[in-house]
């Protein structure tokens, strides 16, 4: 009875799966447990990577160690992952094609022989890091020469020579990279590492300012140390008013007890430092806050701007944000390790701190500036070749800037002493100079041996357009 019941039963069962199959696929699957994507790392290397490292493990071993230490060697990322030419590219590296004729170089034969790019732009970078990339064009680090140029009488007045912005501000700017008449990469242009360099491929920036050749280092970019090469001195010294701060007394004292090395995406305040460091408040994810390498994101006044205005409007580069958003970003930041009470009291004594420098140094000193050149006491033909001139730049580009700086990031010294103390100093030399030209209609002095104003005021063509 039992045999003459088992057959049909197993029949059927056979049946019904097949029904539920051809009737509905899926129903077969199992929706709940996706393929897995499957990874493989190719661990060997081409023949020509291999020359590319051998050859500079034994010329260049301070550059062969720094990649063998990085992440990238660990990945198997290799010279040519970087280096090797990409279709369309313009700086090929003309003066390496005679490494491979050479019998005394180690690989130096023409079957290693490959086109390689010296400048490896953010365009390159974006193979692997698509999404940092997007966030760094849309920065002011990226779009720091147009900003540079929108804001500055020194370039667009001619007020200083081209070697004089070569060695100094285009360091941290950036050049544009031109390529010369024998294809060749400008030496006026190029070695640069500047921030907001534009690249012979149109894309902008270097990942190298901050992540340094050739370990390319997330701890060294998270480091304050990273960033006081450029952000520093009388006009906008970050770093000193950091290190003045409550944070920067902590990270000297605990530093040492910091995880730099944790992945993207993981740097936990409280866990793996103890006070954050520029990257922590202005770039790394903390809490609900994701992290960015748009530093435009985060900030609600922009203080390096003569009158203090918020970000989207800024003229020389409007953000494409919203500030009230972006500070809701700040303050979930500052609430990983402070109260909503202390970061409410902070953002109203920034506050305040602006409108009183706005109302009551710049507005005044900006309308005076304007009377002189209404009245023809003052000549606009050049800037900084009138004494009055260069005491109104420096009350908006050096004091102004620290006292607003100062307070944006609690250094008192920096927000009082270096800089509204220096705001009244500077602002009562100014009105009484100008006032005593305006009361005896004599015209202001003009240095007649201004030095070295031979710089040219034309405009990167390829960034403004003709």
């Amino acid at each position: 009875m039992m045999k003459k019941l088992f057959f049909p039963a197993i029949s059927m069962l056979v049946a019904t799966v097949f029904m539920v199959c051809a009737l509905s696929p899926a129903a077969a699957q199992q929706p709940n447990y996706p393929k897995v994507k499957e990874f493989r790392i190719e661990r060997s290397v081409p023949p020509q990577a291999v020359a590319c490292i051998e050859c500079h493990r034994a010329t260049t071993p301070g550059i062969f160690a720094d990649w063998a230490k990085s992440r990238h060697a660990n990945a198997n990322i290799s010279c040519l992952d970087c280096h090797l030419i990409q279709p369309g590219d313009e700086d090929i590296a003309k003066g390496h094609e005679k490494y491979y004729g050479r019998s005394d170089m180690p690989y130096g034969e023409s079957k290693y022989r490959v086109p390689i790019a010296s400048i490896v732009t953010p365009k390159d970078c974006s193979r692997c890091h698509p999404d940092e990339v997007t966030q760094y064009s849309r920065s002011k680090h990226a779009n720091t020469i147009e900003i540079m140029w929108k804001l500055d009488p020194w370039l667009n007045k001619g007020m200083n020579s081209d070697n004089e912005r070569k060695t100094g501000c285009f360091n941290c700017h950036g050049t544009v990279i031109s390529i010369d008449k024998d294809g060749n990469i400008d030496p006026n242009t190029w070695p640069n590492a500047g921030v907001g360099r534009l690249n012979a491929d149109g894309s902008l920036g270097a990942c190298t300012s901050c992540h340094t050749r050739h370990r390319f280092s997330v701890a060294e970019a998270r480091m304050p140390e990273a960033c006081d090469q450029c952000h520093l001195g009388p006009d906008h010294p970050q770093i000193e008013i950091y290190e003045e701060s409550k944070h920067g007394t902590l990270y000297h004292a605990y530093k040492s007890e910091y995880n730099f090395t944790a992945a993207a995406g993981t740097w936990t305040a409280g866990v793996d430092y103890r006070a954050p460091t520029c990257a922590a408040c202005h770039m790394s994810g903390s809490g609900k806050v994701l992290g960015t390498h748009d530093v435009t994101e985060r900030i609600s006044w922009e203080t390096q701007a003569p009158l203090t205005v918020r970000p989207q409007d800024f003229k020389p580069f409007p953000a494409k944000n919203d500030w009230k958003t972006e500070r809701e970003k700040m303050k979930n930041i500052c609430r990983q390790c402070h109260s909503n009470a202390w970061t409410d009291d902070f953002y109203s004594g920034f506050d305040k701190a602006v409108e009183e420098y706005n109302e009551v140094y710049f507005k005044p000193a900006k309308a005076k500036l304007d009377e002189l050149y209404a009245k023809g006491v003052l000549s606009k033909e050049k800037f900084f070749d009138e004494h009055l001139e260069l005491q109104f730049y420096e009350l908006w580009h050096h004091e102004g800037r620290r006292a607003r700086m100062g307070v944006s990031m609690m250094a008192p010294d920096y927000a009082w002493w270096h800089g509204f103390y220096e705001c009244k100093n500077k602002f009562n030399q100014y009105m009484e100079e100008a006032n005593h030209l305006l009361k005896t209609g004599e015209k202001a002095f003009a240095y007649p041996t201004f030095p070295n104003a031979t710089g040219s005021t034309q405009r990167p063509v390829k960034i403004f357009g003709k």
